[in-house]
């Protein structure tokens, strides 16, 4: 589900190592927001499908299938947001934080199973916490303070250096580190893996937030220059106010470089080969010998720039900022990032500002939650496989494969059908829906923690070591082949992801499960729901950005310039379309930002309508099933959200407000007699304005 990203996609949200915790915890992801509730459990489909309301679903679709719910339901007071998704990951993870605290009952004879337990526990125990104080992460902080020089500042810039950005995969572009690392396989030469290097070195969620002369955006720069400062004055730092004032004027100066998350989006500017000996003439400022020997990079000759003006601008400003601006950066920038495993006022701080000024969520998240996020994000591989082995049975692993065998003939027949598409380009099309390689439930194989040393009892060490594990794991691929079957999603995340340079989609197991897939309800929900699933992800492969990537993964024209052109001319006509949605007076939807999850949305339920269809041919006719079908594919999409999170998700996801997401069933013909939609009703398009691509 594209929710997770850019060429790369999710279907609910932004993906990779930072919006993996906040998935994994429930705290937020993708289309309609961030979701949640402590007990109310996923209703199947079928249980979902509720009386119709007095709105007609040809005037607005999502309240007429979810109107009840959205105006009985409240939203959690630790959630920004709540719906099928956060309600799903939310009962998931009370499943999973029962099998982990389990583990402390008996010892394991298991490696793993003990190095998640006593991660989970190390992280729980607040009281052992609290007595170490800032003890824990003074070493840092004084290496940080022993910096002397500028070729000091380029080996802790390098040293901060971790691989938690995908471009192809993330609603964020950035991470808070000056630069991000990517490790994947090169865009031009599929034999290789490559280093992908991107912006960095922002506290707020994008350039717009340091940029925007709003009243809410000036009030929440004032909020987060005085976090910096609390923050500052809590680990012992004099003159917090002064050194905050300047941080945030080095972070203001660091956007101005920044690339906006359109042109992030776009592969084509992303790929930019530099090689090693280019980045002092391109980026002056920064001793990049010593940034790479820092980073674990010092043999790569190769590189791909992402944001070539953020590599300028952030190394000019290494080179002419003061030396102690830069080191209160990096002492504020690590005590904000391993807040959480701090004493409790430095973690009540950091949720003070991004958990309610940020997100506007009143309360925080249970501290088991918390600690199940960290868990995931250290061991996401062996909390997958114990919740695999409890709760995903075969049944429904090849009951959903069959489903996806369906989707993808769906698809094909839909290519075949093209009046405007040449043979050539169907061709290249066709192939890669035949070397598509498609996960679903858990990876082929599970990732081995050997050698990760995890101390019960040290809760920060074993966040720190869990990083440098992970950030040595993507080095080691630089050495590596490219894997066409690696995942990049746990087995327990409640969402789905297509990735384009792989050519491949992963369907994790915790998705598997209602309201999405339900083995005891009807074909159509199932197909409106996982089905729609399966659908947006493959579509994604054909996307404004998939369609760029060739069977191997290979960035490669392979259209014809006539066929360019009516794709191009199709997809213009949905950037309208959702551009015509405003969610707020003052805020429109993005439809250009949001292109690439409504092209896959579209597609996508359009193949499992057809797939569905398909499905049901020698089976006895059965009244409403197109009902049934759009119906599910509603409900997946039920959400609500506080307004500041519906803001933020609006100026910074790829993916638009639920239901519009919901809506996209106006530009397929099914839907109009199956709910007898008229002209004049406010969905109602002529079969000439209804958008067909796929």
């Amino acid at each position: 589900m594209r929710v997770v990203t850019a060429a790369a996609s999710s279907f609910h949200g932004p993906w990779r190592k930072r919006a993996m915790v906040l998935a994994l915890s429930g705290i937020a992801l993708a289309g309609g927001a961030v979701h949640a509730h402590g007990q109310e459990a996923a209703a199947s489909p079928a249980a979902a499908m509720a009386a119709p309301t007095a709105v007609l679903p040809g005037d607005d679709f999502y309240d007429y299938v979810n109107g009840d719910w959205l105006r009985n339901t409240e939203i959690p007071a630790d959630r920004s947001s709540w719906g099928s998704f956060a309600i799903l990951a939310n009962a998931t993870n009370e499943r999973i934080i029962a099998l982990v605290e389990g583990l402390a009952a008996a010892p394991q004879a298991d490696a793993s199973a003990r190095q998640v337990s006593d991660f989970y526990r190390s992280w729980m125990d607040e009281s052992a916490i609290e007595a170490k104080g800032w003890a824990p992460i003074k070493p840092l902080l004084k290496k940080i303070d022993g910096i002397r020089d500028q070729a000091g500042l380029a080996r802790a810039l390098g040293e901060s250096l971790r691989a938690d950005v995908d471009p192809l995969n993330a609603t964020n572009f950035y991470t808070e580190n000056l630069f991000g690392l990517w490790v994947a396989q090169d865009l031009n030469d599929t034999t290789r893996n490559v280093a992908y290097l991107l912006q960095g070195g922002l506290g707020l969620p994008d350039r717009a937030f340091y940029q925007s002369d709003s009243a809410r955006m000036q009030g929440l720069r004032a909020g987060y220059q005085a976090h910096i400062a609390a923050m500052l004055k809590q680990a012992g730092y004099s003159d917090a106010p002064a050194r905050a004032a300047r941080v945030f004027a080095l972070e203001q100066q660091i956007a101005t470089s920044h690339a906006s998350r359109e042109d992030s989006a776009d592969v084509a500017k992303g790929n930019n080969a530099w090689r090693a000996a280019d980045f002092a003439s391109k980026a002056p400022g920064l001793d990049w010998k010593v940034f790479f020997q820092a980073a674990g990079l010092g043999k790569q000759g190769d590189f791909i720039v992402w944001h070539p003006t953020a590599m300028t601008g952030s190394a000019a400003l290494v080179g002419s900022v003061p030396l102690a601006t830069w080191k209160d950066f990096l002492a504020f920038h690590a005590i904000n990032h391993f807040s959480t495993t701090l004493p409790k006022a430095a973690a009540d701080q950091r949720f003070a500002f991004y958990g309610s000024a940020l997100s506007g969520t009143p309360q925080q998240s249970p501290r088991s939650k918390r600690a199940l996020a960290a868990t995931n994000a250290a061991l996401s591989d062996a909390v997958g496989k114990l919740y695999v082995d409890r709760y995903f049975p075969a049944e429904s692993k090849a009951r959903v494969q069959d489903m996806v065998t369906n989707i993808v003939a769906a698809f094909s027949r839909r290519i075949d059908k093209l009046d405007w598409m040449a043979p050539a380009t169907k061709a290249q099309a066709q192939e890669k829906l035949k070397t598509l390689y498609v996960g679903v439930g858990y990876p082929e194989r599970w990732e081995n923690y050997a050698g990760l040393r995890v101390v019960r009892g040290d809760a920060l060490g074993n966040v720190q070591r869990a990083e440098q594990f992970h950030y040595q794991q993507e080095l080691a691929k630089l050495g590596q082949s490219p894997d066409r079957k690696a995942w990049a999603m746990p087995a327990q995340l409640v969402n789905a992801v297509n990735l384009p340079l792989q050519n491949a989609l992963n369907f994790p197991a915790a998705i598997l499960q209602p309201p999405f897939f339900d083995p005891t309800a009807s074909d159509a929900a199932n197909y409106g729901g996982i089905g729609a699933t399966i659908g947006h992800e493959i579509s994604h492969s054909f996307d404004d950005q998939g369609a760029q990537f060739d069977a191997q993964g290979k960035l490669r024209d392979w259209w014809t310039p006539a066929d360019l052109a009516h794709f191009q001319a199709a997809s213009k006509q949905l950037v309208a379309q959702f551009a015509a949605y405003k969610p707020f007076p003052d805020l429109t939807v993005n439809g250009q930002l949001t292109l690439s999850e409504n092209l896959a949305d579209l597609a996508g339920v359009a193949a499992a309508h057809d797939a569905f269809t398909l499905s049901q041919q020698g089976k006895p006719a059965q009244p409403g099933v197109d009902r049934d079908f759009f119906t599910g594919y509603g409900v997946s999409w039920r959400s609500k959200a506080r307004e500041a999170a519906a803001r933020q998700q609006i100026l910074t996801d790829g993916h638009a407000p639920a239901q519009y997401r919901a809506a996209t069933v106006r530009n397929l013909d099914a839907w109009y007699p199956a709910f007898d939609v008229k002209p004049g009703q406010q969905l109602y398009l002529a079969p000439e304005q209804r958008v067909r691509v796929w």
